[in-house]
């Protein structure tokens, strides 16, 4: 009998294969919006329509300036997948809706506890999100509840990365 992916992991897979049209020479991210079972958006990590891409152009400006992850992305190319799947959905439908996240390195592993950036993290909170879930690995993932990026405001205490 063959075995079924549960839900969340199914969406989950949905987020990676979406990471997989990403630019980023150093991760993929990829995004998927989905409320009431049915997926309302995706979003992959690449520069803004008509831009080169870091893939395009062969270099990544934070990766040569050895920036660590979570920091200083106004110097990145790249608009990060959780905002491009936002950009492209409706608020009315994002409304108590469930991201699913999923990060990929360059050489194809899991993102080690991963999580959005403090600027995805504010997107987040106004598209009215309800919560983002995260993939660890294959089979296992985190649940984070929106409400506690809104209640333990990182940029209050000058918390950096992530």
């Amino acid at each position: 009998m063959m075995e079924r992916r549960d839900k969340t992991n199914y969406y989950l897979d949905l987020a990676e294969t979406v990471s997989k049209r990403g630019t980023c020479l150093r991760r993929r991210y990829g995004a998927v919006i989905v409320k009431n079972d049915e997926v309302i958006s995706t979003g992959y990590v690449g520069a803004p329509r008509g831009r080169k891409n870091c893939t395009d152009m062969g270099y990544c400006i934070r990766a040569e300036m050895n920036i660590p992850r979570g920091e200083r992305y106004e110097l990145c190319r790249s608009v990060h997948a959780e905002a491009n799947a936002i950009i492209s959905a409706s608020r009315d439908k994002m409304i108590d809706a469930t991201m699913y996240l999923t990060g990929l390195e360059a050489d194809g592993s899991y993102v080690s506890n991963s999580c959005c950036c403090s600027m995805c993290k504010r997107m987040v909170i106004n598209a009215g999100i309800r919560e983002v879930v995260i993939r660890d690995d294959e089979n296992n993932y985190r649940v984070i509840p929106v409400i506690d990026w809104i209640e333990n405001d990182e940029s209050v205490s000058g918390t950096r990365g992530y």
